[in-house]
């Protein structure tokens, strides 16, 4: 695999080479550790990509080897109160064992930043798990860092509400 060779765009949900890739990584991050450490569901198998196309201002960065699929991004368009503008944020991010350390990450996450620019967004956010040195190294190197207004108030904590 060699740097040249890896080509890096935005997905098309339409296509069926996309559409399995994207699932394909998906289960792949589902069964890491750091993604849960599950098989994607077999409901998720068989909607997911129908549902990222139907849904307003999603859109995914996919990473190939010649046939062979290396990553994903999954990113979803929300709305920055304070800047009054459109962000990005990513939610799921994975690149294949065999590709990580290659740039492939960095390489995608500029694709992410490129299309969220075309789209007027002022920034790109995104969670990441505390444990999860690997990642956020890779994010440190293309510009991400903890989300802080104000140092004495501390960082921001992602947290949920299942319903």
């Amino acid at each position: 695999m060699s740097e040249n060779t890896i080509e890096i765009l935005l997905a098309d949900y339409a296509d069926p080479a996309h559409a399995r890739a994207l699932v394909q990584l998906m289960d792949e991050y589902a069964r890491d550790p750091f993604g849960g450490g599950e098989p994607l569901s077999d409901r998720c198998r068989h909607e997911l990509v129908a549902k990222l196309a139907a849904f307003p201002g999603a859109f995914s960065v996919l990473a190939f080897d010649g046939p062979r699929a290396l990553g994903l991004v999954n990113c979803f368009t929300g709305f920055s109160t304070f800047a009054c503008q459109p962000l990005v944020n990513i939610h799921d991010v994975i690149v294949t064992d065999a590709a990580r350390g290659r740039g492939v990450c960095g390489r995608m996450l500029d694709l992410v930043a490129a299309e969220a620019k075309r789209r007027g967004c002022c920034k790109l956010t995104m969670e990441v798990l505390e444990k999860n040195l690997p990642a956020q190294s890779a994010y440190r190197k293309v510009g991400f860092k903890p989300y802080v207004l104000d140092e004495s108030m501390g960082q921001a904590l992602f947290w949920q509400r299942y319903l």
